[in-house]
């Protein structure tokens, strides 16, 4: 287990994007989310109480969590001084990058020296199986986008609140790091040898009561050429019943990919619809979730109006106005 309360650690992250750990944190579990320290020239800035290692331990807190989530998740040789100082002091680390804390020598020495331990939660810890396609019980929703990091989480984590708040059945299935360390629990699936990473999703969404919604986090996207891979595994292994569409409108290009320009919703939907239908023939796209965070009130109130006009589907931004379209969505389902 990871203990908590954390220090949210955001290196020299260039901006909030790049934060997106630390970001889900802070917004799903506040309670675990104790300060934050970042080094000089950081670009993101969570509106948390910056705090040095030693302020962070005198208030209580126990793991240090590399909240940055950077291209090829690479442990930046700049970070290594404040990790190292934060063992020292007393934390525990945890991390969702590709590059293993455990897999540093000189991070593995410290830790070793000082007890303190390392949590690496993009590491598979299940021998998942090869998917082999049969029909489940129960239901599922997946969250498919146009780009990466568009708010596909985050529309997951918001219909299930709302889901359960009303008193149905839902629960939500983390497939990132993120997710992970919100929940506790999940696939890393981005870290899954590629023949099992559908059988992992069909793992991770068993067979349920006929009532009860698996509510999946989605991941890249099948229109970016550098993580279409997991979208799709997603897709198949997941078996999706009902997909929402989730679009970031303010973007110029695709996520690190500044040659690529972002889909229609309408691509998304005649493009990921027939690959669901693969799986389950009867998948239907069902809502729209659009992240407006860059967006003034007027303006994101009438760009919903028009996705809902356009498409001719529930649209709304699930945390900022809430996820009750899109439950109302898939309650009939």
């Amino acid at each position: 287990m990871i203990e908590h309360p954390y220090l949210l650690f955001l290196g020299d992250a260039p901006d909030m994007l790049a934060a997106k750990v630390a970001i889900g944190i802070r917004d799903w579990r506040p309670e675990f989310a104790l300060g934050q320290i970042r080094l000089p020239g950081c670009g993101a800035d969570l509106g948390l109480t910056d705090m040095t290692l030693a302020e962070a331990k005198a208030a209580g807190a126990k793991t240090l969590v590399i909240g940055v989530a950077n291209r090829g998740g690479v442990i930046s040789q700049a970070w290594k001084k404040v990790l190292v100082m934060a063992m020292e002091e007393g934390f525990d680390l945890a991390s969702g990058l590709h590059n293993l804390l455990r897999d540093e020598p000189d991070l593995k020495a410290v830790a070793e020296a000082t007890g303190r331990k390392l949590h690496d939660v993009r590491v598979p810890s299940v021998k998942y199986p090869i998917a082999d396609g049969k029909k489940r019980s129960g239901k599922r929703c997946l969250a498919v986008g146009t780009d990466c990091s568009v708010g596909k989480m985050y529309t997951a984590l918001c219909m299930e609140r709302d889901m359960v708040a009303r008193g149905m059945k839902a629960s939500f299935r983390a497939t990132g790091q993120t997710g992970i360390l919100i929940t506790g629990d999940g696939v890393p699936l981005d870290a899954v040898i590629a023949d099992f990473m559908a059988g992992s999703i069909e793992w991770l969404t068993p067979d349920n009561e006929p009532d009860h919604w698996d509510l999946i986090e989605g991941q890249g996207s099948l229109y970016h050429v550098s993580y279409s891979g997991v979208t799709m595994a997603l897709i198949h292994g997941g078996q999706p019943d009902a997909l929402i569409l989730c679009h970031e409108p303010t973007r110029s290009h695709m996520r690190g990919l500044p040659d690529y320009a972002l889909p229609s919703l309408q691509q998304l939907r005649d493009t990921a619809l027939p690959i669901a239908q693969v799986a389950n023939p009867d998948c239907v796209v069902v809502g729209v979730s659009i992240n407006t965070q860059h967006m003034p009130e007027a303006e994101a109130k009438a760009y919903l109006a028009q996705v809902e006009a356009e498409m001719g589907l529930p649209a709304t931004d699930p945390y900022r106005y809430g996820a009750e379209k899109l439950v109302d969505a898939i309650a009939g389902i």
